[in-house]
């Protein structure tokens, strides 16, 4: 989750050459989720995590999305400062967990498109409980991704690969060894 205080505005009084604060500073608490992405793809009917350019409506939309404050005026958020759009970025890039995937490629689909649905059903598919819609999107996937890396049958090795496997490991035995064969 990331909170963000949203000062309140500042505004110039002409008549007497002053500035002054209106409203008070707002804390809003936003989390980057599967709900979020859910709620913005119902209201774009297309997928949020494709590589389109998103215009700056559909971006603040997305951000309202976010929000998880059900009492918050989302109107607020025009007062956001250059800054929070800045920190709110680097959150939604953040892999929020010390899971890494050295290793293991990345596969997809020829083409295929990530909506909120097929999270859901890869979820569903990997008996991971609806309650983690609520976590960060991308320790989500990581999740997704160990689940799915842990369910694969082992790929068998070739007899290419076992024989330098053998060479590796007697050579490995020789140099310990100090012997040549």
């Amino acid at each position: 989750m990331l909170t963000i205080t949203i000062e309140g505005e500042e505004l110039f009084n002409d008549e007497t050459q002053e500035f002054s604060i209106a409203g008070d500073a707002v804390v809003i608490h936003l989390e980057h989720s599967l709900l979020s992405v859910s709620k913005w793809e119902s209201k774009y009917q297309k997928p949020f995590l494709s590589s389109s350019t998103k215009s700056p409506e559909e971006i603040f939309d997305y951000i309202k999305a976010m929000i998880i404050d059900h009492n918050l005026d989302p109107d607020v958020l025009v007062r956001l400062s250059r800054d929070s759009i800045d920190e709110i970025q680097q959150y939604i890039e953040s892999t929020q967990s010390a899971t890494t995937f050295g290793g293991m490629p990345e596969r997809r689909g020829p083409g295929e498109v990530i909506t909120s649905e097929l999270i859901y059903y890869w979820m569903v598919a990997f008996t991971i409980p609806f309650e983690c819609e609520t976590w960060h999107l991308n320790r989500l996937f990581s999740l997704i991704r160990i689940c799915n890396a842990k369910s694969q049958t082992p790929k068998k090795m070739g007899r290419h690969e076992v024989a330098q496997q053998y060479r590796d490991l007697n050579a490995k035995r020789r140099a310990e060894l100090g012997t040549k064969g």
